[in-house]
């Protein structure tokens, strides 16, 4: 249309011998372009005005088949990823190198939608093929209404900056989804506020005291002891049953008294928004890591969790900020000894009359640093402390015992099984007094927990 508008002013300034500033402003340009196009038409006459690549493909056109290609490949093989983790993976697994753009201009030009379309891309697309369904169509206008009000300050999700340092914050959260297999698994993850980065994630059966223990050791061992944590109102960081349960289940005491060991703060909110950081995080994930660990051929909870080492640091550097240009606020990293300690299960417990500890439908008994039973009277009170790596301790009168279980029957027998000649006696290790469990400073603290000092609610 431009063109033959060009044409049409230089054919009848031409014929008529018409005034050049008039056509000038007509079609904006200068006298001397006016003057060129005077002399094409003369020389060529319409063919003048028709631009030399009309009907040419650029040379960097994505040809029909690889077009094809992209789409037949999303419908039948990547059909659950977004259009930029697409564009990936056609670079690193079918060797086609096009841009996230691309992709979408061809994937959407069929109506195919990713799957975390808008509503309004959705209305979109259902629109335009209505559009190409009816023979004619009869436009129809409607009127968006907006009402404008101010909302009260606790309806309110402002947006805040995130924070100054790296460590400040890190926000925690599970999320449930069909991330492998058949069956429906926990993802938690921890992830920085200031960097974006992801400082911990761990797969388990169910959203568990486990799963965030095993954040929080990945987090001491890499980074060191952060200065919050934010979370959602789980009974791991926040209890609301009207009656307590036993101290090893309650787990809100048990993370709750590691953290106050560390001296690491917990924030807590019921508001979604209100950490957005890690609820964005799982939208992005559920988009990509599906599909990662189906192309990994993953299928069980420990694989998942193999596959998290290699896949997080990849993760990181792609979406997280650098942290080296970021002040870090983690405080020392505790020794492997200490973190072992601190991360674990406590329980009270009484010895009994056999002057063994009963924890987990398994008795135990005390020994000391040279494997030598101990024995105390009936009644005495004893913590049974369940280190992150699965051993067991006792703390009786100020003073840390290893246990050993008993087992129902024994191993050997005295009167048909012949004594080994200069039998090996192993020592047991037990871990000095300065650890974090002392029954004391425990007791204390539970004493303070509102929900196990009002038990009938």
């Amino acid at each position: 249309m431009n063109e033959d508008f060009k044409y049409q002013i230089i054919k009848k300034l031409v014929d008529v011998n018409g005034n050049k500033k008039a056509a000038v402003l007509r079609i904006g340009c200068t006298v001397r372009h006016l003057n060129r196009m005077i002399r094409g038409y003369r020389s060529k006459g319409k063919e003048f005005f028709i631009h030399g690549n009309k009907g040419i493909k650029p040379i960097h056109t994505i040809s029909e088949d690889i077009r094809c290609m992209i789409i037949d490949l999303y419908k039948i093989k990547y059909h659950e990823a977004n259009f930029t983790h697409y564009a990936e993976l056609l670079d690193t697994h079918e060797g086609i190198s096009v841009y996230p753009s691309t992709v979408n201009t061809i994937l959407m030009a069929e109506h195919i939608l990713y799957p975390k379309a808008s509503r309004v891309t959705k209305k979109r697309v259902k629109k335009e093929v209505l559009e190409q369904l009816k023979a004619s169509s009869l436009s129809t206008h409607k009127k968006d209404y907006i009402e404008k009000s101010i909302i009260a300050i606790e309806d309110a999700h402002p947006r805040r900056s995130r924070c100054a340092y790296f460590g400040e914050m890190l926000q925690m959260d599970a999320s449930l989804h069909l991330w492998f297999g058949d069956t429906k698994s926990q993802l938690h993850i921890a992830i920085d506020d200031s960097t974006g980065v992801i400082v911990g994630a761990y797969f388990d059966h169910q959203e568990t005291l486990k799963g965030y223990y095993n954040i929080f050791h990945q987090i001491l061992l890499e980074y060191g002891i952060p200065y919050m944590f934010f979370t959602d109102r789980r009974t791991v960081f926040e209890y609301k049953q009207k009656k307590a349960p036993t101290t090893e289940e309650d787990t809100f005491t048990q993370f709750g008294y590691a953290c106050k060991q560390l001296g690491v703060e917990i924030r807590i909110s019921s508001v979604p928004q209100a950490k957005g950081r890690v609820e964005r995080l799982f939208q992005t994930l559920q988009s990509r890591l599906p599909l990662e660990l189906r192309i990994a051929g993953v299928t069980t909870i420990e694989q998942a969790n193999v596959f998290l080492n290699h896949y997080v640091k990849e993760f990181n550097a792609k979406f997280a900020l650098n942290i080296n240009n970021t002040k870090s606020v983690f405080e020392t990293q505790p020794t492997v000894e200490k973190i072992n300690l601190t991360l674990a299960v406590l329980a009270d417990r009484k010895v009994d009359c056999g002057h063994f500890v009963r924890f987990e439908s398994k008795y135990y008994k005390p020994i000391d640093t040279d494997s030598n039973p101990t024995y105390f009277r009936k009644g005495t009170s004893a913590l049974v402390i369940k280190a992150f790596d699965d051993e067991y301790y006792v703390s009786i009168e100020n003073k840390i015992y290893g246990l050993e279980v008993i087992p129902d029957h024994k191993t050997a027998s005295k009167n048909f099984d012949f004594p080994k000649d200069n039998p090996v006696k192993c020592k047991s290790y037990v871990p000095p007094m300065s650890h974090p469990w002392k029954h004391a400073s425990f007791q204390e603290y539970l004493d303070k927990q509102i929900h196990r000092s009002n038990k009938t609610g």
